[in-house]
């Protein structure tokens, strides 16, 4: 298998884009993109494209994708993983480019949650995104879903609902420099345990926000990298899980099967550990999803999480920053978009230029997990070639 970097990165902000449709945000994420390659991009070079989408009801998303974006003459292939989407778009590019079947692939991911969720009610749009033979009939949508898992958490583990507000005040603050992230403000731990409650144990503060937005990626084989740019990143490993859906066929409600087999894939193919990861991008849809996958990812043994976050080791200036964009709890959360902006977060932090930066960041670790809980997606990046 050929080695495989990303060439050029960019997105649009998360936000509330009531003003713009999938059909103006995909193009300028695209477009941003082709303005970070270094050396310029032909899109005529661009062999084929990934879509990660899974909300967007706005037509056929492969023939947008490549109407919008002037890429009437490549194919487009649509990825839907749950909230793994982006990931997984990624991880389809990164096989393609590196099994040489082409040169130059495109990655974009995109979902506009907050048009879909107000075009009918919130039940209609959570249909979307749950299994309707279980999950949806009992009214276990997203935050209902996690609460099970996070909840039994707490319960076995020394964890407390003040480590889950300690990661919503880390998220908060590491937002704040973040000109593409939707909660650019800064908030108090006691602000977090004092917020409504959505469903126990978390409250307003726990839960990432629904957002719209964009982001893109150029994926190149190491054959024509230097075409493109001198300061290429490299996909070291990438890597796929996943459980069974009903959680009363879980064996362990205290784990992510999923994101143990996914990092262990990833981690394997790069050559790399957990113990190599210099910064990392971790599924906080809501913020005791964080602290659980710290164990998963094999940052921390099993139950201690709570240690990382309480000695600031996962804030940015710790020896394991997570979250340096402000996570999916305050950059924002378009499911097919989060993955693969993941990845241009981790692109800017390797090459030196993220709005947040980790200072010596060379190996950085993407993360998402969804579905519900049923399947993860983990990508790992590396300044070196390896």
């Amino acid at each position: 298998m050929r080695r495989v970097a990303i060439a050029g990165a960019g997105m649009t902000p998360f936000a509330e884009h009531f003003g713009l449709g999938i059909k103006e945000l995909v193009p300028m994420a695209v477009s941003e993109m082709a303005a970070h390659v270094d050396k310029g991009l032909d899109r005529a070079d661009i062999e084929a494209a990934w879509f990660g989408e899974l909300t967007t009801t706005d037509g056929f998303p492969s023939g947008i994708l490549a109407d919008t974006c002037g890429l009437l003459d490549i194919p487009v292939t649509r990825v839907e993983n749950a909230c793994a989407t982006g990931n997984d778009a990624v991880r389809n590019a990164t096989y393609a480019v590196g099994s040489g079947v082409v040169d130059v692939a495109l990655v974009v991911g995109a979902d506009k949650v907050r048009e879909s969720s107000a075009r009918g009610t919130f039940w209609e749009w959570a249909g979307l995104t749950r299994d309707m033979a279980w999950d949806y009939p009992l009214g276990l949508v997203a935050p209902a879903n996690f609460a099970l898992h996070v909840a039994r958490y707490l319960h076995e583990s020394p964890a407390t609902r003040e480590h889950l507000a300690m990661v919503a005040v880390k998220n908060h603050k590491h937002a704040v420099p973040n000109t593409k992230a939707q909660l650019r403000y800064e908030i108090t731990l006691q602000q977090a345990l004092d917020a409504p409650i959505v469903v126990a144990p978390f409250g307003l503060y726990d839960c990432t926000p629904q957002s719209d937005g964009a982001a893109a990626l150029l994926l190149v084989a190491e054959d024509v990298v230097d075409r493109y740019t001198d300061r290429p990143v490299w996909v070291r490993g990438v890597g796929l899980g996943l459980d069974r859906v009903m959680h009363q066929h879980k064996k362990d409600m205290t784990t992510f099967p999923p994101t143990v087999k996914a990092s262990r894939a990833a981690y394997s193919m790069a050559g790399l550990g957990p113990e190599d990861i210099d910064v990392a991008e971790v599924h906080d849809c809501f913020t005791g999803v964080e602290l659980i996958s710290y164990e998963d990812l094999g940052f921390v043994e099993k139950f201690e999480a709570y240690t990382l976050i309480e000695n600031g080791t996962t804030a940015v200036g710790g020896s394991k920053p997570v979250n340096p964009s402000g996570g999916l709890k305050a950059k924002g959360h378009p499911p097919g978009a989060t993955g693969v902006a993941q990845c241009v977060e981790l692109f800017e932090q390797l090459r030196g230029q993220a709005a947040n930066q980790v200072d010596g960041a060379r190996n950085a670790l993407a993360h998402n997990i969804g579905g519900p809980t049923a399947v993860s997606a983990v990508t790992v990046l590396s300044s070196e070639k390896g």
